[in-house]
């Protein structure tokens, strides 16, 4: 069996303008990888009468346990403003030893590195004691609503257990080595809408005002402390992303104002816990000011913490040997598709650094993405021994 080149084949990756929740035949491309190293493979589409189609790929070689299971996505961000860039997003050039294209830094590379990686461990280890399991998604950058989300729930109901997950975000702030994510704050949007009752600024006692009524209700939830942190997840947020007061003529009181925020939450926390305290807030200030309003929430994820066992120190370990720096264990940051995977599986996130994702000329380290199909390749020897 033929060693599967990272660099080659996060080259190939890239070329696909798979902008979420577009496939343009990377699945089916990438499947063709996995069956020629063994893999039995299956391209899942869900789909939705609110949402595009999504193509998912789950592929396995080895019918036994335990299954170690790699994720990510194959999904990415829309380039911008070609001009700004330096070369083609989906023609990507090594330029200063780093490869360069979008996709190559969230999460093309990190795919390409550990399929890499499978097949060196492939080729010493013919006969291993498990399985290897790829769980590759198509929709991680957009609403995760036909991608990773539905695939577990595929797995379940097929009884395919998984032992362990490893998610190949790109998890290092400046340097490879330096964390590991080992859970997630939640995320909750809330949009609210304040009706009132349009006039004349002149004779504001004729109407009421929703602008001053949701002015109150932000300064009031941005005021809340949700809790001083704990020992593995830093504090609860809330921020205010967006105020909107649809109103053209400097003369009238507007009739309704919107606004939404985000909040990201530790672990103290659950979406309906916070929802309950924030509805309260909203109905005693807008009991108050006699205005009538609505909220709408949207759950990205809940907080989750998967507790470090043995293992994930070994895996530290394998990164400190391969890059002389000891990763921390973090769950900052946002969200990943980790968050639906921990349901079925214990999970941690190691890929390469993210300061270029979803960035102009966004980058790979060359250094870097030989060095992580090392580690991967190390990983997965530790793993099964």
């Amino acid at each position: 069996m033929q060693k599967i080149n990272e660099l080659n084949l996060a080259k190939e990756l890239i070329r696909f303008p798979s902008i979420t929740p577009i496939d343009a035949g990377i699945m089916n491309f990438l499947k063709k990888k996995l069956i020629k190293l063994g893999f039995k493979t299956n391209v899942i589409t869900f789909k939705d009468k609110k949402h595009k189609p999504v193509k998912n790929l789950y592929a396995r070689i080895g019918n036994r346990s335990p299954n170690f299971c790699y994720a990510g996505h194959l999904d990415v961000v829309p380039p911008g403003n070609l001009n700004d860039w330096t070369v083609n997003p989906f023609e990507p050039k090594v330029k200063n030893g780093h490869l360069v294209g979008r996709g190559a830094n969230d999460m093309k590379s990190s795919i390409a590195a550990f399929v890499s990686a499978v097949s060196v461990f492939l080729n010493k280890n013919k006969n291993f004691k498990g399985s290897i399991s790829f769980l590759i998604t198509g929709d991680e950058e957009g609403d995760a609503i036909n991608g990773t989300k539905k695939v577990v729930d595929y797995l379940k109901k097929k009884r395919e257990k998984i032992n362990f997950c490893l998610v190949g975000e790109p998890t290092n702030p400046n340097k490879l080595g330096e964390m590991i994510k080992i859970g997630r704050r939640g995320s909750l949007t809330g949009k609210i809408v304040i009706y009132g009752i349009q006039g004349h600024v002149a004779y504001p006692q004729r109407a009421n005002n929703p602008s001053t009524t949701i002015v109150e209700i932000l300064k009031k939830l941005k005021d809340i402390k949700f809790d001083n942190g704990t020992k593995n997840f830093q504090k609860t947020n809330l921020e205010v992303t967006r105020i909107n007061i649809n109103n053209h003529i400097d003369n009238v009181i507007p009739s309704y104002a919107e606004a939404t925020f985000n909040i990201r939450f530790n672990n103290k926390h659950s979406s309906n816990s916070l929802k309950k305290k924030l509805n309260a807030t909203l109905k005693r200030i807008c009991r108050k000011k006699k205005t009538k309003y609505k909220i709408e929430y949207k759950v990205s994820g809940e907080a989750f913490f998967c507790k470090p066992n043995s293992f994930v120190y070994k895996i530290q370990n394998i990164i400190k040997k391969n890059t002389n720096i000891k990763p921390k264990l973090s769950t900052s940051g946002g969200t990943s598709d980790a968050r639906f995977i921990r349901k079925i599986s214990p999970c941690l996130e190691f890929g390469l650094v993210g300061k270029t994702m979803h960035k102009i000329d966004e980058a790979v380290s060359l250094k870097d993405l030989k060095n992580l199909t090392k580690i991967y390749s190390e990983i997965l020897e530790e793993y099964f021994k």
